[in-house]
């Protein structure tokens, strides 16, 4: 057997029918030279470390902590536990494609600077099937058109991600000799993923993209964007996040990056999207909840 060169690290917290699919997924890629780490945040569920170990593959091994690190803390451990230079911290109701790892590693050999890749995702139900998301649709407007690869640098990529954050984040190959000591920021606990997306583009790194779709994003009612999103948490990172985006963009002299980040468009709407389904489906006071937040943000 080849010798591993991506890492698949699992942050997981409870679920085990999910974590099953999700490395059973692993296990049935196109290619044999990956490792899969379960990194157990506070052994919530009885069964995960039976459940990994079951599968005897020297590949794949469990990591229990030794005490709750929290969502951001544990992605923290699955990039530093893992010993490849390539890392995809694949999330535990989610699942990979086949064709996920060489895809990951013939961006990573054509682009041997780029801090991290990413790819396409499809969205998929609670029970794995095709779901039709408007919000991601939309976002994937914003993306690059065009043949290749997505090349993603400098004021412009930025401003691209601050009009619709087109990266599926848990889609991200994060390429460790790059990111140095660069790791997800505990003071947020939604927008974690596009803060290090953003921030390492305002420190002049590359990040590359595939339109390909090799990935399948699981939403579902219980998962942390869901949950976050019903708690308003998820829209208040995200407007203090465009807010310290902005005004990291016009320290660096990024003018258009920053009048986008300011301007927040895209959580705005995505806020008025809510607020009209709710009142659709009956539910007016989480309605007015957010109609109250965008017009405190006008």
């Amino acid at each position: 057997m080849s010798e591993a060169r991506l890492s698949f690290a699992i942050p997981f917290h409870r679920g085990l029918d999910y974590l099953r699919i999700a490395i059973d997924s692993v296990v049935a890629q196109s290619r044999s030279d990956w490792q899969l780490l379960v990194c157990d945040d506070g052994r919530v569920e009885d069964g995960a470390e039976a459940l990994v170990t079951g599968y005897a593959d020297a590949r794949i091994r469990y990591l229990a902590n030794a005490e709750n690190l929290g969502m951001v803390g544990n992605w923290n451990r699955c990039l530093d536990e893992s010993s490849t230079d390539l890392v995809t911290l694949l999330h535990a109701d989610d699942r990979v494609l086949p064709d996920y790892a060489q895809l990951m590693l013939d961006l990573a050999d054509a682009y041997p600077d780029a801090a991290a890749c990413f790819c396409g995702a499809s969205i998929i139900d609670a029970q794995g099937r095709g779901q039709f998301s408007f919000a991601d649709a939309i976002k994937r407007v914003f993306a690059p058109s065009g043949p290749g690869p997505m090349l993603l640098s400098g004021e412009g990529a930025l401003r691209a991600l601050m009009a619709g954050n087109f990266i599926m984040c848990p889609t991200l190959c994060y390429r460790k000799s790059v990111l140095g000591e660069r790791r997800f920021d505990s003071n947020w606990q939604q927008v974690q993923d596009l803060e290090l997306t953003t921030r390492l583009l305002l420190e002049d790194e590359r990040i590359v993209g595939s339109h390909e779709v090799a990935y399948a994003y699981r939403r579902h009612a219980g998962n942390a964007t869901a949950l976050q999103t019903r708690s308003m948490l998820r829209f208040d990172e995200e407007f203090r996040l465009f807010a310290q985006v902005a005004d990291r963009a016009a320290a660096r002299g990024w003018p258009r990056a920053e009048q986008v980040a300011r301007r927040s468009t895209i959580v705005k709407l995505h806020l008025a999207y809510r607020a009209l389904s709710e009142l659709l489906t009956g539910q007016p006071s989480h309605a007015a909840q957010k109609l109250r937040m965008l017009v405190k943000r006008a």
